[in-house]
């Protein structure tokens, strides 16, 4: 047998299996459409997302992986396919923190897919307003970077929301030096975001310490900016280039290689338990020695491992703090529902943020 029939039969094998793949795909898609129906019969009609089903399956397709696709690359195909089956059962909408072209953009697409209707937003607390109002499904706020630390200003909204964190997702950024095609390194001005220009701080330093720094609201706003401006640049994401047109002068300036970002799906649902699921605490102490120490000592009694605690100010008196903790598990999981009564027994202010499946890659 030649090359040429080789490649036939090859080809032809493809085929067959896409006729195999597209029928199984729609015959997952009518299941989906039968689910919403059963969903409507029992009053779920807006409950159509469901964050601990979708990271269970997401799980299972990773752990069942025998390649030669990677999990990542296998993992991307059935979000999309799930997206695709999802808008059958109902139209989702999420609010992201705008505009087009951010890391907030592409950390929402990641999660909940391309099929989906996106709702760009200018600030973070307008997220919250919309979710709350019920204007939207969800929202996605970022949260911590791997590099700077804490979005304090979503941790703050927290402090008066009654919205519940229904998920989280991890997107590894890489900035990008970018600017027209008149457009060189030896600008005077260059535009981004407060978070953006720290992530770089070393790079700048080394190859741009004469150019004025001017933050602006987001990514995307400066890349618009660069757009406008031949003569100054942008420190931006290749989705704000590509929306754009700006052509990138320096690719992955940022100062550690494995900068990411962390973000929160927020809504208004508590979500079950999946098979890996965080929880995320607003804590505050009783101004007397020892306090920190007593309020988080349920946790290690009960064998509950904290990954994250941040202090915030409570704005209800000077000096006064408020403690934002991620812990492992989910409120429902017995060991962390004792743990977590005795630290409310302990705490001057005790709220739970949501239990929610963690990151899937």
């Amino acid at each position: 047998m030649n090359d040429d029939q080789d490649l036939q039969t090859l080809r032809a094998r493809i085929d067959a299996l896409d006729e195999q793949i597209q029928a199984l795909i729609n015959e997952r898609a009518r299941c989906a459409q039968d689910v919403a129906k059963v969903k409507r019969a029992a009053g779920e009609s807006e409950d159509f997302y469901r964050p601990e089903r979708e990271a269970e399956v997401l799980r299972r397709a990773a752990e069942r992986n025998a390649g030669p696709l990677t999990d990542a690359a296998l993992i991307r195909i059935y979000r999309e396919l799930m997206a695709a089956c999802r808008s059958l059962e109902g139209p989702l909408r999420v609010a992201f923190l705008g505009p087009e072209g951010t890391f907030t953009e592409a950390a929402t697409l990641k999660h909940f897919g391309h099929v989906l209707e996106s709702v760009p937003l200018a600030a973070i607390d307008e997220v919250f307003r919309e979710v709350e109002s019920g204007s939207v499904h969800y929202g996605v706020v970022p949260v911590e970077n791997s590099t700077e630390g804490m979005i304090n200003h979503t941790l703050d909204m927290f402090l008066g929301s009654p919205l519940r964190i229904c998920g989280e997702i991890e997107l590894r950024v890489h900035q990008n030096l970018l600017g027209s095609e008149k457009a060189t390194i030896a600008a005077r001005h260059v535009y981004s975001h407060q978070q953006s220009f720290a992530q770089c701080r070393e790079w700048l330093d080394a190859h741009l310490p004469h150019a004025e720094r001017i933050t602006v609201s987001s990514n995307a706003e400066a890349a618009r900016r660069a757009c406008d401006e031949p003569e100054a640049l942008a420190i931006a994401g290749m989705a704000a280039a590509e929306r754009y047109s700006l052509q990138v002068l320096a690719a992955n300036i940022e100062d550690k290689p494995d900068n990411t970002t962390r973000f929160l799906v927020i809504g208004r649902q508590q979500v079950a338990p999946s098979s890996n699921d965080k929880t995320s605490l607003l804590v505050s102490t009783r101004n007397q020695p020892g306090a920190l120490h007593r309020l988080l000592a349920p946790l290690a009694q009960h064998g509950i491992s904290m990954t994250r605690i941040e202090s915030r100010p409570s704005r209800q008196s000077t000096w006064d703090y408020v403690f934002f903790v991620d812990i492992e598990g989910h409120q429902q999981n017995p060991k962390v529902a004792q743990a977590l009564a005795a630290l409310e027994q302990e705490a001057a202010l005790f709220k739970v943020l949501g239990s929610y499946p963690a990151a899937v890659l």
